[in-house]
């Protein structure tokens, strides 16, 4: 005791430490309502998976028909992506979203409706329209309304949407299954239809995005958006300067609204993303691009459209254990993709990203060795019929608790405020592309060389994305979407050493933005 005060060192301090701060309950309404468009994509994979069994049965149709008919609605929704990116810079994000479902809802039922192959394949097209919008605009809604304490949580939602979205598919396929052999499939695409309605008038409750409303020179609005959808009134001003600068509004305009350039509007952006891309801006492109490609190089969409086919190679033969082992990889999707949803704003992006393919990689190398074996052997074997069930489920477990929301959630947190939408267009196409491509190849590749030569080769680019990830991809969890152009551009320094004496040539200036 010194001068009356005690100095005992064992005693306990008398504060409380740091709270984390609690989930912002508008926001999250706000992304639940955003990515339940993603259900439309989700149910109509799933529904297909089991459909096709059907349809073939129907139609008369052959293999490589209906691998067309599986995988065309990837390559049709390239377009609805494409389109959705100057869609929401002009309507903005909410209506695009109402588009989305409207769009989808023509072509279930068009797909219910169909009376033959062509008039189906005219249904495909349009849903995949509405699919292309829907996995565009909902995670870039959700990321620009999220504060950056949830944000991965939050932009994980469309992925999980999706995954509970295909489990209602395979639900669907096997509640259906009992009907009669015409009516059965036409059920299963129609009723589609009927959540899209319900979520074309939900969405009208929500708020249109903050970022959108600046960029329209709509301050007042923005502003009252981010005052209930940050954490405090502190982080909402701090968001709204950060947009501001973003869009090229001086921080002291304190206006409700302002007039904006045609530059803030969504215009010159495929030149700024490819003509002229900065060294930041390059990195963020590959980034962006390239993890949506590896998403799908890992060959999810064979696993989710034909596992009945697959587990029919393992050896089950009867319809409905097929169906019902389809459903259980539904199930498995569905439950570790809400795993990941909590622990990409704890654990980071790149951890889970980096252990979720290293899973998928051992997974795929399982499968492919025990269907191999299968396809040798000329006895039933139940321990490899066994592998070929756990490694399925194994595969997509690992794959939905990282490689599944990830690339959704980063794609749409990396790019600049100017070129976030179109930027995450030119990533979902790419996803749609490789999606629509393995989709529409997977049975030729599996005649060509076995089923289980082709998860060999899913295996091996599976490999190759890793390194890919664990070189180009920079964490970005807890930063603030402004923030997010300081993670990139290092590793482009002999581009950027060279860029900068080309500015100092044309006297231009740096602008900060870039």
């Amino acid at each position: 005791m010194v001068s009356g005060v005690r100095t005992d060192v064992n005693r306990i301090p008398d504060f409380d430490p740091p709270q984390r701060p609690k989930r912002n309950k508008y926001a999250s309404a706000c992304a639940i309502l955003a990515s339940m468009t993603s259900i439309l994509m989700g149910y109509d994979i799933g529904v297909m998976s089991g459909a096709g069994i059907f349809i073939q049965d129907d139609l008369k149709i052959s293999d490589v028909q209906l691998e067309i008919l599986m995988g065309i609605i990837n390559l049709y929704s390239l377009l609805g992506s494409a389109a959705a990116g100057r869609t929401s810079d002009w309507v903005g994000r909410r209506y695009t979203i109402v588009i989305a479902s409207a769009i989808f809802f023509v072509g279930a039922l068009l797909m219910g409706f169909a009376t033959n192959y062509a008039f189906l394949m005219v249904g495909r097209f349009v849903a995949g329209i509405g699919v292309g919008y829907a996995l565009l605009i909902a995670p870039v809604y959700t990321a620009e309304v999220s504060p950056a304490s949830c944000r991965g949580f939050l932009t994980s939602f469309p992925e999980v949407f999706v995954n509970i979205g295909v489990l209602l598919g395979y639900v669907s396929n096997y509640a259906f299954s009992k009907l009669p052999l015409d009516l059965g499939w036409r059920f299963m695409l129609g009723v589609g239809a009927i959540p899209s309605v319900f979520l074309a008038v939900g969405v009208l409750a929500m708020p249109e995005s903050p970022r959108w409303l600046v960029l329209q020179g709509r301050l007042g609005d923005a502003r009252r958006v981010l005052d209930k959808t940050s954490d405090s009134k502190e982080e909402a001003q701090l968001r709204l300067a950060d947009i501001k600068e973003a869009a090229g509004i001086p921080e002291d305009c304190n206006e409700d609204v302002v007039r904006m350039t045609k530059r803030s509007t969504g215009q010159g952006v495929w030149k700024e993303l490819f003509l002229h891309p900065t060294p930041t801006v390059l990195h963020i492109l590959i980034a962006g691009v390239g993890i949506h490609f590896f998403q799908q190089a890992s060959g999810i969409d064979t696993i989710v459209l034909y596992s009945p086919k697959i587990f029919e190679k393992a050896g089950i033969t009867s319809k409905s254990d097929k169906l019902l082992a389809t459903v259980a990889v539904g199930f498995s999707k569905t439950i570790f993709i809400l795993v990941s949803t909590f622990l990409l704003d704890r654990v980071g992006r790149r951890p889970l990203l980096l252990s979720s393919v290293g899973g998928t990689i051992v997974c795929l190398g399982g499968l492919g060795t025990s269907l191999t074996i299968i396809d040798h052997s000329e006895q039933k074997l139940i321990w490899a019929t066994a592998l070929a069930i756990l490694a399925t489920l194994s595969y997509v477990a690992c794959f939905s608790i990282g490689m599944g929301p990830i690339p959704w959630v980063y794609s749409s947190e990396i790019f600049p405020l100017r070129l976030r939408a179109q930027g995450t267009s030119m990533g979902t196409g790419m996803n749609r592309l490789i999606s629509g491509i393995i989709s529409m190849t997977f049975l030729s590749l599996s005649h060509a060389i076995t089923m289980g030569g082709a998860f060999f080769l899913f295996t091996g680019m599976a490999m190759i994305s890793w390194v890919f990830f664990f070189t180009l991809l920079p964490e970005t969890q807890g930063k603030t979407l402004e923030e997010m152009q300081g993670l990139f551009g290092t590793f482009f320094k002999w581009r950027s050493t060279a860029w900068e004496l080309e500015m100092k040539k044309q006297k231009r200036p740096l602008l900060a933005a870039e």
